[in-house]
């Protein structure tokens, strides 16, 4: 599967699919295995999800609220949590910290919510962060790379903000210099702009990754700021062209990424535009990235991990109209994270709101064997998988540069 393809919908969907949203609530629910054998005579309890559900980064929201909804149904068909039936709440935060703020109010204030998957944007999370550990509630993020989300504003000096959050995405003071690694020393880029959106997940793998291209030889010719809704760079184009950057990086997500690069291109500038893991999307392409065109992503791609192969089999054969998307399969394990943490809370007792503080416990316990490879965090709530690849824009498709998975090493 790639990440252009759209997953065609199956007659052959698994016994008890659970149905999407429908009017009036997001929540989805599932019976159990074999049309109803669980015991779920203790009730129900809710997994919810944060992420752009639409606007312009809804093609990776839908691909994580697809995972995210596997992994809770074959919780119920499965029997995972004894007692309980659990229900998938899916809410749309549009990636806006405003509208996040409105998501995670809304979740904290049902009982039943026992932990949040999400978010997408690091921008998002420092919303909604406070929110959810007001009431204690477990919040796993597929995706949020900021680092201080989990060690705060000095890394020389770390300090964990809220101890309910996790993440099994590795952070931007890995993937920005992992990106400088590869594009100095590697592809021997030596001149380069770099370019970002000014919201917190851009600007900080922007600033790492700047950081880390000096210490490896290259001159950043200019560090330059667009506005996370522009469409027409024509300034900035014009800004760095006469200092003949042999690069482009840009800390930013695709809908930016994309013009940007066929602009530069049109204006005389055909030079490669690279990016991080919020450009790495079948859209960026569609946008005008160009062949050539980079990206930095966590983790090793999907379909060359032995481990991902039953997530991609039952993702397939479940018929979502999405692909999973660059995040599908850590949504995935981030729900299972939660999913597994309370099963070991709830046990043979029940849930009461005196269980969060266990499950965050648990959670913090995590020792799976995830789609993605080993689940396990560390004292800030970080993954200890530090796993990233670069992949390239080639025949109209992300592909992964040979040899290129790994982690930085300094």
């Amino acid at each position: 599967m790639t990440r252009r393809r759209t997953v065609a919908a199956t007659a052959a969907v698994l016994a008890g699919a659970l149905v999407l949203a429908g009017c009036g609530t997001n929540r989805t629910e599932s019976g159990g295995a074999a049309g109803g054998s669980c015991d779920t005579s203790k009730g129900t309890l809710v997994i919810g999800m944060i992420a752009p559900l639409s606007g312009g980064l809804s093609a990776l929201g839908l691909g994580m609220r697809n995972s995210a909804d596997l992994a809770v149904k074959q919780a119920n068909e499965q029997c995972t949590v004894p007692g309980y039936r659990l229900a998938f709440q899916p809410e749309d935060d549009q990636a806006t910290p405003q509208v996040a703020n409105q998501a995670a109010t809304k979740l904290a204030s049902d009982p039943n919510v026992v932990g949040v998957v999400g978010t997408l944007n690091s921008s998002t999370a420092q919303t909604v962060q406070p929110i959810l550990a007001g009431k204690s509630i477990v919040m796993v993020s597929p995706a949020n790379t900021n680092p201080t989300l989990t060690i705060g504003p000095d890394p020389a000096n770390p300090v964990r903000p809220f101890p309910n959050y996790f993440r099994v995405a590795t952070t931007d003071l890995i993937q920005g210099p992992f990106a400088a690694q590869y594009l100095v020393k590697t592809a021997g880029k030596k001149n380069i702009a770099v370019i970002d959106d000014g919201k917190t997940y851009g600007a900080q793998l922007a600033a790492e990754f700047a950081k880390q291209a000096q210490k490896d030889g290259a001159t950043i010719v200019a560090q330059e700021k667009v506005g996370e809704k522009d469409t027409d760079f024509s300034g900035v184009i014009a800004t760095i062209k006469p200092l003949n950057p042999d690069a482009v990086y840009y800390g930013g997500e695709y809908p930016q990424a994309g013009p940007l690069s066929a602009q530069l291109a049109a204006n005389g500038l055909p030079v490669p535009l690279m990016g991080g893991d919020g450009i790495y999307d079948a859209k960026f392409i569609e946008l005008g990235g160009r062949p050539g065109d980079l990206a930095t992503s966590v983790g090793a791609p999907a379909e060359s991990l032995a481990s991902a192969k039953a997530f991609i089999d039952a993702y397939n054969a479940a018929g979502y109209a999405e692909p999973f998307s660059a995040y599908g399969v850590f949504t995935y394990d981030s729900a299972n994270v939660i999913i597994d943490g309370l099963a070991k809370t709830v046990g043979t007792g029940t849930w009461s709101d005196a269980s969060r503080a266990t499950l965050i416990e648990n959670v913090g316990k995590t020792d799976l064997a995830g789609a993605s490879g080993p689940l396990k965090f560390d004292e800030f709530g970080d993954t200890t998988n530090k796993v990233l690849t670069v992949y390239t824009v080639k025949d109209g498709d992300w592909v992964a540069v040979e040899g290129s998975t790994g982690s930085f090493q300094g």
